[in-house]
């Protein structure tokens, strides 16, 4: 490859950084062409961009934007695919739900941290912020819900007593 070519490169995955918040480092070596297309059109659904790089390119344009990558360095041999996110947890599902292995999980770098291969599980229970902000909603409206809930039934009680009580003969 010449010069030029690797300076264009490492200037698109740079860019690519700083669109995106998230990236986690892939082995997609044992997919066939059929599902290497189904895993990218997967991925544009989910908003994910799936991009073949070289390791050592990746590597620079990650020095270049400050970020010190020697926490998962393991990541970086063999043939890598680097998904691209904002949504932090996506690309751990995505893998996780391709059952025959061929897409494996070679270190990740989500919400500001490292993650290395072991770590699926761990990224896959990661809640994105959208998923954050609807836990908060819902632990904020449950006491007023019973709040409320224990009014209407209240005054359904009153409307009860007072009913009956007007029904009583005298």
């Amino acid at each position: 490859m010449k010069k030029e070519d690797k300076v264009l490169n490492i200037e698109k995955l740079e860019n690519l950084l700083g669109e995106y918040a998230h990236f986690y480092v892939t082995n997609i070596a044992g997919l066939d062409a059929e599902k290497t297309s189904a895993l990218r059109r997967e991925c544009f659904k989910q908003e994910v961009k799936l991009v073949m790089v070289k390791n050592n390119l990746f590597k620079k344009a990650l020095a270049n934007k400050g970020v010190d990558c020697s926490a998962i360095a393991e990541a970086f041999k063999g043939t890598s695919a680097i998904m691209f996110c904002n949504t932090g947890n996506v690309p751990a599902k995505l893998i996780k739900d391709i059952k025959d292995g061929s897409v494996s999980l070679k270190g990740a770098y989500v919400e500001e941290c490292f993650y290395g291969a072991d770590s699926l599980e761990t990224l896959v229970a990661i809640k994105s912020k959208n998923e954050l902000i609807a836990d908060v909603i819902a632990l904020l409206q449950s006491p007023a819900k019973n709040v409320i809930s224990a009014l209407q039934s209240g005054a359904s009680t009153i409307h009860g007593v007072l009913k009956t009580l007007g029904e009583r003969p005298e």
